[in-house]
């Protein structure tokens, strides 16, 4: 019997379509094979730039914070800006996992797994960045609300940084259970494969959980999945409205803001967005998975880009009017100085990169192009760090006092941290694409048949005429 017709109007989404058995040899090929060399050469280079940032991290905890580039104006600088950027970055993997997944959104099956072990790694490159921060980082544990001996002294559970601790681990922890949930059937797959009695075989089977792929078992697994997908859904919007509170409680000029929070949960997702399309293209073009991680995967996350830049972009302009129209002079001037003042630079780099680059997605020939989505993602990531350089600096370098102005320059220890936390990212994610799928083996197999529209009696009536 010939393979089912595929509908004219539903392209699918393995193209071309491939068997089941097809399927699992073609995504667990990387686990079993040797690593090519130019996989070594890029797991150099990571943890290379992560050596770098450990010495440089290890000198700053010896010396002090004085390491830095800031001073009594500029008290956050690079420290708060990575900060945002990776809590920034890790927000893509939950959007696509359980947003797209309520919405039935198929085209999500062949990027969640990705996006989601790339979720934990940011989040843990963001966390790295307060923990320096505080000085003392060994008596990081005093931020938890744990039974203690130190009588009333505790922490400032009214400070916005404190809720950065609570937002931040309880989205690594939901983010975790549910990247590890969707990991259950395929663990299973490769214990089945692997040779009895080996150590792999052992490892799969206990990361299992004693999955057997019964009906009762999936349905169980189903029910599972859903809801933790529903509860990791207001994560997305939480946890970066928190961030962003760490600048709109204050009285800053050009942070005290209420569009904050709509503001950073777009510019997060923006950015997200934009770092997984930089790795998965990649990633498909190295191991082969351009059949599995299609042209069409990158062109909806490319929409989804052209959407949150847009949010973006109108962000910047209400920034502005908001500033002339409520008459503060200090408002005024802060964001006169991002414009025209002495990081006018950094300013229109961001505006280059997160409003205008983005308007070249609504070309089809562009959205269609791996490289030049991935050319144009890679300015959007640096537009978005810029962003967040911008709000820390401008904001803080000409105070209420003009006698107070300063200027800041970053030194080699924060340069420096800033590459070794881009090495453990890059680290993370190239041990994670080594020992475990990064595509979903199970849920690429539900979409096999996505575009199959006429079924085997259809075909035989066909025939037959």
């Amino acid at each position: 019997m010939s393979a089912p017709a595929l509908s004219p109007l539903r392209a699918p989404l393995v193209n071309p379509p491939r068997s089941m058995a097809a399927i699992t040899e073609e995504i667990a090929a990387p686990l079993w094979r040797r690593p090519s060399f130019a996989f070594w050469a890029l797991f150099a280079v990571s943890s290379s730039a992560l050596l770098l940032g450990v010495g440089c991290v290890a000198y700053e905890i010896a010396v002090g914070i004085g390491t830095w580039g800031l001073n009594r104006t500029v008290g956050w600088a690079f420290d708060i800006t990575n900060f945002v950027f990776w809590v920034g970055i890790g927000h893509a993997g939950t959007l696509i996992s359980a947003i797209l997944f309520l919405f039935r959104q198929k085209w999500r099956t062949s990027i969640n797994r990705s996006a989601e072990a790339m979720t934990l790694f940011a989040v843990i490159c963001a966390a790295m960045f307060p923990l320096i921060h505080m000085g003392r980082p060994w008596l990081a544990f005093w931020m938890f609300p744990y039974p203690n001996t130190r009588g009333s002294l505790w922490v400032n559970f009214r400070s916005p940084l404190l809720w950065d601790v609570f937002a931040i681990s309880t989205y690594f922890t939901c983010s975790a259970v549910f990247w590890y949930l969707g990991l259950i059937p395929d663990m299973a797959t490769l214990r089945d494969r692997a040779k009895p009695g080996s150590l792999r075989r052992k490892i799969y089977g206990l990361m299992a959980f004693g999955w057997n792929g019964s009906t009762r078992v999936w349905n169980h697994y189903e029910m599972v999945y859903l809801l933790l997908a529903g509860l990791c859904t207001p994560l997305v919007l939480s946890v970066h409205t928190i961030v962003s509170m760490d600048f709109a409680t204050s009285v800053i000029p050009g942070w005290h803001a209420t569009i904050f929070p709509p503001y950073f949960v777009a510019g997060a997702v923006f950015s997200g967005f934009a770092m997984v399309l930089t790795l998965m293209i990649v990633a498909r073009k190295v191991l082969g998975f351009e059949h599995l991680i299609t042209v069409r995967h990158l062109e909806n996350m490319t929409k989804v880009i052209i959407v949150t830049g847009g949010i973006v972009g109108l962000a910047y302009a209400t920034e502005f009017f908001t500033a002339w129209y409520s008459g503060n002079p200090y408002e005024r001037f802060t964001f006169i100085n991002r414009a025209l003042g002495p990081y006018a630079w950094a300013y229109w780099t961001m505006v280059t990169c997160n409003v205008l680059v983005p308007q070249a997605f609504w070309v089809k020939r562009i959205r269609t192009s791996p490289w030049a989505i991935f050319f144009l993602s890679l300015l959007i990531n640096v537009g978005m760090w810029f962003e967040r350089f911008v709000i820390v600096v401008t904001s803080l370098h000409r105070d209420f006092l003009p006698s107070s102005w300063s200027m800041y320059r970053p030194t080699f220890i924060e340069v420096g941290t800033l590459i070794g936390s881009f090495g453990l990212f890059l680290t993370l994610f190239l041990v994670f694409c080594r020992l475990l799928p990064m595509i979903s083996i199970g849920e690429v197999k539900g979409v096999l048949a996505f575009a199959q529209t006429r079924d085997s009696s259809n075909q035989r009536t066909q025939g037959a005429a």
